[in-house]
């Protein structure tokens, strides 16, 4: 199991490396040649910056087992197609019960935004966010977290 990160605008890196230093588990940095990172734990892996390429790269890197922090909703799409598990920096779990509706919105957001309308942006960041975030990444960590819309509990197999 290996930690996967999808870097560039991660704003919960410090949390991701202080669990995983916890838990025994490395990491992987994706960024792209307009950032510079350097945790002392970290794989750090840059890319160059055309459009989806630390995308690649992370995929490229990807099994079944890993974790990958991402905001990316069709990077996340991908990754749990893998088998693998996905979060957000806000502590949602990607699953396929929720993926098609997040799909759908960023589908529809972006057509707002071609047609000249606006659409919500980010917000600030608040500690809920950091603490939203943690919770969640604890449990798949651990491997126990709650499945979405369903009374399924999930355990590693052994």
């Amino acid at each position: 199991m290996q930690i996967l990160v999808d870097a560039d605008a991660c704003p919960v890196k410090q949390i991701i490396v202080r669990l995983a230093k916890q838990h025994k588990i490395p990491v992987t940095m994706l960024i792209d040649t307009s950032h510079v990172l350097d945790d002392g734990y970290s794989t750090v892996i840059t890319v160059d910056k055309e459009a989806d390429s630390v995308d690649f790269a992370l995929m490229g890197l990807l099994s079944r087992e890993d974790i990958v922090v991402t905001q990316d909703y069709g990077l996340a799409a991908m990754v749990i197609g893998k088998g693998a598990k996905a979060v957000n920096q806000n502590g949602l779990i990607f699953t396929d019960d929720n993926m098609d509706k997040l799909l759908i919105e960023r589908h529809i957001s972006a057509k707002v935004r071609r047609s000249g309308g606006r659409t919500k942006g980010a917000t600030k960041r608040t500690k809920e966010d950091d603490a939203r975030f943690e919770a969640a990444f604890v449990k798949m960590l651990e491997g126990v977290y709650e499945k979405p819309n369903a009374n399924i509990i999930h355990r590693p197999q052994g």
